[in-house]
């Protein structure tokens, strides 16, 4: 089982091509690809101690197998923070093998110990793969997602 430990600066040349698979997988690439300058940006802001944006990866052998960010915020329906599970990602190779789901454990304690009210993240509904291990760690509560790009 992989080592699950917040991000650090040496990891950048491991990190960028599991942020490109995740970015690939939800069909940001070629011409819908994130412009260089978030990447830059997301990365920066994991090191930077006034953004509540976080960064965890799983690691075996000196190899990162996954990663998982996330954030606080606050909400008016809790006194503490929500803790929103934003990006979640493990290489093909790794998948089916708890990698996913030890992350997902690594954010729920992480926010816990934190003082999270809750930890949430939404997903595609294709992502088949996906919900069946969402199914096993958490509760859809039938929430649909709209956006309004501005």
């Amino acid at each position: 089982m992989p080592i699950i430990r917040p991000v650090r600066r040496e990891d950048h040349a491991g990190w960028l091509p599991l942020w490109a698979g995740y970015n690939a997988f939800y069909e940001r690439v070629g011409p819908t690809a994130l412009d260089p300058a978030i990447t830059a940006m997301t990365w920066a802001r994991f090191f930077d101690p006034y953004e509540p944006v976080f960064a965890l990866v799983a690691e075996q052998e000196g190899q990162l197998l996954g990663l998982t960010h996330f954030l606080y915020h606050r909400s008016t329906t809790a006194i503490g923070p929500n803790c929103y599970l934003q990006d979640l990602f493990t290489t093909p190779e790794a998948r089916g093998q708890g990698v996913g789901r030890a992350l997902i454990e690594a954010v729920c304690a992480r926010a816990k110990n934190d003082g999270a009210a809750r930890v949430y993240w939404q997903t595609h509904e294709t992502n088949a793969a996906g919900r069946l291990l969402y199914d096993k760690v958490a509760k859809h509560l039938g929430f649909i997602v709209y956006t309004r790009v501005l």
